[in-house]
């Protein structure tokens, strides 16, 4: 059938064993592709177990956070379900009789549709009160697709008024469809005039959005220079205005910033803070510095952040068309644990406002970015400041992206510019199913978990 042509031939999960899973609660949240999502918990659900396999190792090993049961992750690396979609309003309660054909994905089979509240039958255009009769298929009118056999069935229930739900075969053929799209880093020159450094900020911004930049990051600590002695005086609250500034850009040039980092004051505390703001100029995200730059190597380079800073204590992941971003800050990414828990949350890209050193930068700033994209087959992108050789702090430079395939894209110079890199998701699908480390994970002997949300 034309709706399985999006799903890939290896990892299989039997549809019994979905089943299965489901019937044991491990599912979670989600509903396993096995059992009927299209109604809650309770109300009748029907358990499909249809005669063939479903063979879908790209999402797999695409999204393993979809997984919430540890026993499922190992066997599948991803879960296979139904996700809800409203169209209705929030306030209106679920159709209680079982399974909506619409809801599948699938041409329906059946010309009937569910009247008004009386019940009475509806043709096509008609109903009463529902939407338009669906053209969609439903897995239930499947012929032996209820029975678990193949052969002739029984034409599943008409559809019926309720919100839509998106099936998770119809979102793998989605996600299979989606182009590469272009990821900015703003390597900017920092100077000790703020006002200046927004500026700037805010003028590169736009070049990157008219070269077809859908996601553009700038540096950590673009709008102050880097330093214990400065964070004190250009910290500021969020909102502010450095914040509103960039909210403003990010709704004019209908992009995704990436805020870098900037010295936050809250509650009488400093954080380094990198805020995130969608198309429409929302704040999505607000990550926290979670590991803070305390080093002392003899002779080179001694340098104390929790003298004046204080870590944050979450992850931080933003959802956009393209993909999932997972979110660290410098020093951040010698954590590999980080990385991992963004990657089994679903991530496919990593970026990291990052300034390293002229210490710490020849010999670790390449290597770490590799590593964790090997690791963990995604992209990871570092935004860092431009050089300046008369600062107190002089930043390596170099912003970089590399592939999940461990291969440097694109890399900057020193000075201060844009690097321009497109992200294919096509790629990394292709990479997970060369090399299924999700899936050849030995949970049964370790295991990388979060304790916070």
């Amino acid at each position: 059938m034309e709706v399985f042509e999006a799903c890939w031939k290896e990892n299989t999960l039997s549809a019994e064993t979905a089943g299965q899973e489901t019937r044991r609660g491990g599912a979670g949240r989600g509903r396993i592709l096995g059992r009927c999502g299209t109604a809650p918990r309770g109300a009748g659900a029907v358990t499909h177990r249809p005669p063939f396999r479903l063979r879908c190792q790209s999402c797999f090993l695409a999204e393993p956070w979809l997984v919430s049961s540890a026993a499922a992750r190992a066997r599948a690396g991803g879960r296979l379900r139904a996700r809800r979609r409203r169209t209705v309003s929030p306030a209106q309660p679920l159709a209680s009789a079982s399974c909506p054909r619409r809801a599948h994905g699938l041409p329906c089979s059946s010309g009937r549709r569910a009247g008004g509240p009386s019940g009475e039958a509806g043709g096509r255009g008609q109903g009463g009160e529902g939407r338009p009769r669906s053209t969609a298929r439903c897995t239930s009118g499947i012929p032996g697709f209820r029975e678990g056999r193949r052969g002739r069935g029984s034409v599943g229930p008409a559809c019926r008024k309720g919100p839509r739900l998106t099936s998770h075969w119809a979102c793998v053929k989605r996600k299979a469809e989606i182009p590469a799209f272009r990821l900015a880093l703003i390597q900017l020159q920092v100077s000790s005039v703020k006002s200046d450094n927004l500026t700037r900020a805010c003028g590169l911004i736009w070049e990157a959005a008219k070269q077809g930049a859908k996601i553009v990051s700038l540096p950590e600590c673009f709008n102050s220079p880097y330093g214990t002695k400065y964070f004190p005086e250009y910290a500021e609250k969020i909102p502010g205005d450095s914040t509103q500034k960039l909210s403003e850009v990010a709704k004019k040039c209908s992009i995704y910033v990436i805020g870098g980092s900037i010295p936050e004051e809250d509650a009488g505390k400093l954080y380094n803070t990198c805020a995130v703001f969608g198309p429409d100029g929302t704040l999505l995200v607000k990550h926290r510095k979670l590991h803070l730059f305390d080093i002392d190597v003899p002779g080179k380079i001694t340098f104390q952040e929790s003298k004046t800073l204080s870590p944050g204590d979450s992850f931080s992941t933003f959802d956009t068309p393209y993909c999932r971003v997972g979110l660290g800050i410098c020093y951040d990414i010698r954590f590999a644990e980080l990385a991992q828990i963004y990657a089994q949350r679903g991530c496919q890209l990593l970026v990291y406002p990052a300034a390293f050193n002229l210490t710490t930068g020849p010999a670790h700033w390449e290597l770490l970015q590799r590593g964790r994209a090997v690791d963990n087959q995604v992209y990871v992108a570092t935004a860092s400041p431009a050089r300046d050789d008369k600062a107190s702090y002089v930043a390596w430079g170099h912003s970089t992206v590399v592939s999940p395939w461990g291969e440097v894209l694109v890399k900057a110079g020193t000075e201060e510019m844009i690097v321009y890199s497109d992200i294919d998701l096509k790629k990394l699908a292709e990479i997970r199913q060369q090399i299924p480390i999700f899936s050849q994970k030995r949970s049964d002997l370790y295991a990388v978990e979060a304790k916070k949300p």
